[in-house]
Formats: structure tokens, sequence, C-alpha cells
């Protein structure tokens, strides 16, 4: 009973604040659907300027049937953005590290366990990951048919029992993405006790392994290795998603657990300090 209180505390305390679901869940898919209309605008003038040459469909957008069920599977697999993860940081922050903000940890812990807060405010980024990937998963549904209605392309949907497995399977794993990146978020603002942490902590660190896979041969680092897996989630994420879509299940152990590593680690590494921190002050 507890927990649920915890869950209802936190989710409610979001909701409140609008300006951080707006950021967190409205603000990306929103943008990037402006942006891809406008795009698909720009590329329909420049196609009607020049009508004596011949460009490939995926350039112009024409084509054939326009199948808005391998569409839904094709957006599934990129869920898990840089646009995303920055994004619905924001909102995760302010749950995580908004008690230390605005000094109500106490009044919170006098309600509630310190387990269960934790918890609790896990429970409600789930929530709002869910919402922000499901507004984003509409946005661009909405995108492909804007530009099915631009180019005149006559609209079907499809989807195979396989499809429907394979959108399941890419949809829980960009999830799955997108709350390891968070727990970077949970881990700094516990133990630094600051917003600001919280935000930029896990950014610095996707940026980091950005460059190390870049510089991945420079450093005699194999990407198909366990150590590039192990120290690279974006790259198990990444091998994980290929597993999905060609059945080909070579890395499949590696990304699993490259994934539960930095997901789980910082969960109950923050869980434990939380536990024994001095909230006096707070």
């Amino acid at each position: 009973m507890m927990l649920s209180d915890a869950i209802r505390s936190e989710g409610y305390r979001l909701w409140r604040n609008r300006s951080a679901m707006f950021w967190s869940v409205l603000f990306a898919p929103l943008a990037g659907l402006a942006l891809t209309v406008f795009g698909y605008f720009m590329i329909q003038q420049r196609t009607s300027e020049l009508k004596d040459v011949q460009l490939p469909p995926e350039l112009t957008g024409t084509g054939g049937v326009l199948d808005m069920g391998a569409a839904l599977v094709s957006q599934a697999a990129s869920l898990a953005n840089p646009a995303v993860l920055a994004f619905v940081l924001i909102g995760s922050a302010v749950i995580f590290a908004g008690d230390y903000r605005w000094e109500t940890a106490r009044l919170t812990l006098a309600r509630n366990s310190r387990a269960n807060t934790i918890i609790g405010k896990v429970g409600v980024v789930k929530m709002l990951v869910l919402a922000a990937l499901l507004a984003y998963l509409a946005s661009a549904m909405c995108a492909e048919a804007i530009r099915g209605l631009m180019y005149q392309r006559s609209f079907a949907f499809s989807l195979s029992g396989s499809q429907a497995g394979d959108f399941a399977l890419l949809f829980v794993s960009g999830m799955v993405r997108v709350m390891q990146f968070l727990m970077l978020a949970l881990l700094a603002a516990v133990f630094t006790r600051s917003l600001l942490a919280a935000l930029f902590l896990p950014l610095i660190v996707g940026v980091a392994q950005f460059f190390l896979s870049q510089l991945a041969s420079v450093f005699g680092l194999e990407l198909t290795s366990w150590l590039a897996h192990l120290l690279m989630p974006g790259l198990a994420f990444d091998s994980l998603k290929a597993a999905i879509q060609t059945n080909q299940t070579t890395m499949l152990a590696k990304a699993i657990v490259s994934l539960a590593g930095w997901t789980f680690i910082p969960f109950f590494a923050a869980l434990v300090w939380f536990q024994r921190q001095d909230l006096s002050k707070e």
C-alpha cells in the first residue's frame, strides 16, 4: 500500500508540473513532426522544379502503396533516439532530484519509506517514458500519413504475426534503453543532490560513449567484443535491435547483459546510497 501511495504522490506532483510534462512528452514529437513535414514540403517544391530529372522514389516521397503497418514497425525501431532521450531526461531529473532542489525530502519521507520513495519515483518515470514513446510513435505515424497525402499515395495496413512480434519487441527494447539512460540520472541525483547533475551526467556519459565508439579502432577495441558492449550500452541496444530485426542472435547475450548491468547497477547503487543518506538538512 505504501508503494502505491509513493507512486500516486510522485505522479500527482509530476502531473502538476505542466512544463516538465510538455518538454518531456510533447515537445520532441511535435517539433519532429513539424520539421519532417517541412522537409517533405521542401522536397516537393524542389522536385516540381526538376521535372525533367529522374530522382529515386526515396528522395521524392513518391512510390506505390504506403503500407502503414510496415511504417509502424520501422518507426518502433527508432523510438530511443537522442531527441527522446534528451527531452525525457528533463522530467525524469525533476522527479529524481526535485526533493533536493525544493528541500522537500523530509516531508516526503515522513509519509513513506526510503525504498518505496525511490521505487515510486522510478515507477512514475516508467509511465513518463511510456507516454513519451507513444507520443513520438503517434507523431511519426502522422508524418507518414501526411507524406502519403502530399504525394497522393494510396494507403494500406498489413501487419503479419512476425511483424507484430517485432513491433512489440522493438517497443519494449526502446523503453528499456530509455530507462537505462535515465538510471544514470537517478544515480547522479542521489549522489550529488543536484538537479543539474541529474540533467548533465547522462548526457556527458552518452557523448563519451559515442566518441568511444567512433575511436574504437584507435584503442584496438572490437565493436563485436564483450568489452565494447559492456562499455557502451548504446552499442548494446543497436545489437539488440539488429537481433530482433534479423533474427541473428550472435550478439544477443552481450546486448542483454550490458543493458541489464547499466540499468540495475545504477538503480541499486542509488537505492543503497539513499537508504544511508543524511537528509536532516534537506
